[in-house]
């Protein structure tokens, strides 16, 4: 079943693979990793198998869930609906054919819009041509610092209709970002008892750098201890852009 979410730009979570393995800054307070080692304990049938607990964690070994291909054929209307929430899609550790089936299952349900975020974004380059790429996939890479910001030029090379940036948790400015092709940007701070701090300037130049380029800007929230401790008013407003949905 569809999963709401309190995500502000997406609807439902669909996760048809749950587990990652942290690789950059960004990971550093992860909360579906703190989230899964929950659901194990609450006995959770997608959270029983452990990481390596250097990387990982209880519950958050990469698993493939079958069964969930059939979830979107059972929605009724259409949904926004976040795939992977629980991990990463491009995982070296999930397999092209496990790929592929998702791919199917977004193709075959035009109604929904998907919006898959990766880390991995050399291997979303590397494998995205053996993929047939339907209007209604958004694929987006997750830019949390100055130093991922090569993970753009991965993204911009690959078929998506929509491509887009999660700056969240933003850790650090991204001036001079070469938004070419890219058609939607979200920025946040981070939240959790752990949130590292994120300076207003950062975000404003980010949200600057969008309009100079035509480019949808969301504002996800300032962060703090937990998601809407210091709301998400950007210059006294919000700010919810994002590109058209597809048309069925």
């Amino acid at each position: 079943m569809a999963t709401q979410s309190a995500i502000e730009w997406t609807e439902v979570t669909w996760n048809p693979v749950t587990g990652c393995d942290r690789v950059a800054a960004g990971c550093d307070n992860c909360y579906a990793l703190a989230l899964a080692k929950r659901l194990k304990a609450m006995g959770a049938e997608k959270y029983q198998n452990d990481g390596n607990p250097a990387t990982s964690g209880p519950g958050f070994a990469v698993t493939t869930h079958p069964k969930s291909l059939v979830e979107p054929f059972r929605w009724s209307g259409s949904k926004v609906v976040f795939v992977n929430s629980m991990s990463d899609l491009f995982h070296a550790k999930v397999p092209i054919d496990f790929i592929k089936d998702v791919f199917d299952v977004m193709r075959e349900t035009p109604q929904h819009t998907y919006q898959v975020l990766t880390k991995r974004a050399l291997r979303l380059e590397r494998i995205a041509d053996k993929f047939d790429w339907p209007d209604n996939v958004w694929m987006g890479v997750s830019v949390e610092s100055a130093a991922a910001v090569d993970r753009i030029d991965h993204l911009r090379r690959t078929p998506a209709r929509v491509r887009f940036l999660s700056c969240e948790p933003l850790l650090t400015a991204l001036p001079d970002l070469n938004l070419q092709g890219i058609d939607w940007v979200i920025a946040g701070g981070e939240s959790g008892p752990r949130a590292r701090p994120m300076e207003s300037w950062w975000v404003e130049d980010i949200r600057d750098q969008c309009g100079e380029a035509g480019v949808a800007f969301f504002f996800k929230q300032w962060g703090g201890r937990t998601p809407k401790a210091n709301g998400r008013e950007l210059d006294g407003r919000t700010w919810d852009d994002m590109p058209a949905l597809a048309s069925v």
